[in-house]
């Protein structure tokens, strides 16, 4: 019978290792912490251990199974480049096994609620993708995120250059939620609340789209401006959302007509 499943094969892809229960054994004299807790949420169990990390993922495991939050991993981008400590260019089936039995392992530390972060570049990161829609399931996948890591590139680089790796994201299960930054003082005084709205401090946004009416048909309608009942219709630009989102911005009040109360200055509460 033909396995219907959709998956990444690769050669070795069924060897597996034998890995047998591990325990870690603390060095007292690299073992530094503050002599006493100043407070009942100061953590005394950091570790730092030293060792083949699959070997290290085995030993927690009997410990930490479940309880992970968050992981973040910065493996081998398989590059070839010269490491002293771990080879960075193994062949391509050999480096898909090593990452999945680690993921595997990774994925049974973590907490229902716990997410996985992964650094990679572009030689590696779509194979990866795939592997770990495999490991953790397509509908865990998060995002990817791209991120800068340098600003420019050799005067003498032959080809198309990439100046940017990327942060794959996966949870465990639906339970994750992102745990987001407070809002700094910067950003806070962008907005206010002129109107007293009881959803607190809010800022205009432009309600039109960069398209032109030829372009999105779907974004043209009329609306109508309840204070003054004048019609406003698209000229120019398509407005950003489509008519049923608009409906629910009417009836939410997330729409300020302007202080003259004008077309001209339609704009959504975003606060």
């Amino acid at each position: 019978m033909r396995n219907p499943k959709l998956e990444l094969t690769w050669i070795g892809k069924d060897a597996r290792p034998k890995l047998e229960p591990r325990i870690l054994l603390a060095d007292p004299e690299k073992s530094h912490h503050a002599k006493h807790r100043v407070t009942s949420a100061d953590f005394f169990d950091n570790q730092l251990i030293f060792g083949d990390n699959l070997l290290a993922l085995k030993a927690l495991e009997q410990e930490y199974a479940g309880k992970v939050k968050c992981v973040f991993i910065d493996p081998p981008y398989n590059t070839g480049s010269a490491f002293k400590h771990y080879d960075d260019g193994v062949e391509h089936s050999i480096w898909l096994s090593l990452i999945r039995d680690r993921l595997e392992i990774i994925r049974r530390l973590m907490a229902d609620d716990g997410s996985l972060w992964i650094s990679i570049d572009d030689n590696e990161a779509h194979y990866l993708k795939i592997l770990c829609d495999e490991v953790f399931g397509r509908s865990n996948y998060k995002a990817t995120i791209t991120w800068q890591r340098k600003y420019s590139v050799s005067n003498n680089f032959q080809g198309i250059a990439t100046i940017c790796d990327f942060v794959l994201v996966y949870s465990k299960t639906e339970r994750f939620q992102n745990s987001l930054l407070p809002r700094t003082e910067e950003s806070a005084a962008r907005y206010s609340n002129p109107d007293n709205d009881s959803r607190g401090p809010w800022k205009a946004v432009d309600y039109l789209n960069q398209a032109t009416p030829e372009k999105r048909r779907n974004l043209c309608y009329d609306i109508i401006n309840p204070t003054t009942g004048a019609v406003i219709k698209n000229t120019k630009k398509a407005w950003k959302y489509d008519p049923l989102t608009h409906q629910r911005h009417v009836a939410e009040n997330r729409i300020w007509w302007g202080r003259d109360a004008g077309p001209r200055h339609s704009a959504v509460i975003v606060g």
